[in-house]
């Protein structure tokens, strides 16, 4: 089986940090860096490694279409409305790391394999990625009538493209807590803590389930889900056992990145590329591209 040949839309730090995980993966191959500005480090670092690098932006590469088999964009959800279009009437898959959410939300540990053939998918964010796996995992053993998530990431680790994306954020995440999640009522919060040093990210999940007495399956399972997502993201944790009280479970996590481009304080950004590079395998197993 032939790799599936990569382009990234966006030179900054998500898309500096895929590079780099997309490199060890057995089933997608780096070809193309695309941004806006020829002296970006991602452009520069793309450029040494000895891909192809293009900088005037969506229009160059879909003029270029021989140079890749699927695009992760790393951009914005305002651009990634133009981008879809343009990349789609190629016939190339699309893997979406803004919180535009034209395609389907894709968790990987959730819901992966449901739409691992689809054209594009949405990889929702940083604090949905984080906190939808334990929504889901309560879900099947209770229904969830209200979650509440807090993402609490280094203000450090905050880019502009970050910053540009924040009331997308808590739209698009709570929003997914529902459709992926299964609560019936989703809600969303981010933190961008100023301490320095940085913090790590650390994300809280409180769920309101609609009938008590069932600490031992909801802990199992949410324990189960957790060792699902470090199967991907080997800094993922909880920071303590689930605590219940009455219908309410809270569960507290932090991630720790794997320093691979970004410092393992960004945790939020870390999640974003592991879990996009996860849905990429799949789409490239699901292709089945043979030589």
């Amino acid at each position: 089986m032939a790799k599936l040949k990569v382009a990234i839309l966006g030179s900054g730090n998500i898309g500096t940090d895929l590079m780099y995980k997309i490199e060890r993966s057995d089933y997608l191959t780096m070809s193309v860096m695309v941004g806006i500005d020829p002296t970006s480090e991602g452009i520069q670092r793309a450029k040494d490694r000895g891909y192809h690098t293009i900088t005037n932006g969506i229009d160059g590469l879909v003029a270029c279409p021989e140079l890749f088999d699927i695009v992760f964009d790393a951009t914005t959800a305002k651009a990634h409305q133009t981008h879809s279009e343009k990349v789609i009437t190629l016939g190339k898959k699309m893997v979406d790391l803004t919180p535009a959410a034209i395609g389907p939300f894709v968790v990987p540990c959730a819901n992966l394999e449901k739409y691992a053939t689809a054209d594009n998918v949405n990889m929702v964010t940083c604090g949905g990625q984080a906190t939808i796996p334990i929504v889901y995992a309560i879900n099947q053993v209770a229904d969830v009538e209200y979650a509440e998530i807090v993402a609490t990431v280094a203000s450090e680790s905050a880019g502009p493209g970050t910053r540009a994306n924040i009331d997308e954020f808590t739209e698009t995440t709570a929003k997914a807590l529902e459709v992926v999640g299964g609560a019936k009522k989703g809600k969303a919060i981010i933190i961008l803590n100023p301490a320095d040093p940085p913090i790590i990210m650390r994300d809280t999940v409180h769920v309101l389930v609609n009938e008590g007495n069932k600490e031992q399956e909801i802990t199992r399972a949410i324990e189960e889900i957790v060792r699902a997502v470090q199967q991907y993201v080997p800094g993922y944790r909880m920071t303590s056992s689930p605590i219940f009280k009455g219908n309410q479970v809270s569960v507290f996590l932090e991630v720790e990145g794997a320093g691979d481009f970004f410092p393992t304080y960004s945790g939020n950004l870390d999640i974003m590329t592991a879990a996009a590079v996860q849905v990429g395998n799949e789409m490239a197993k699901q292709l089945n591209v043979t030589v």
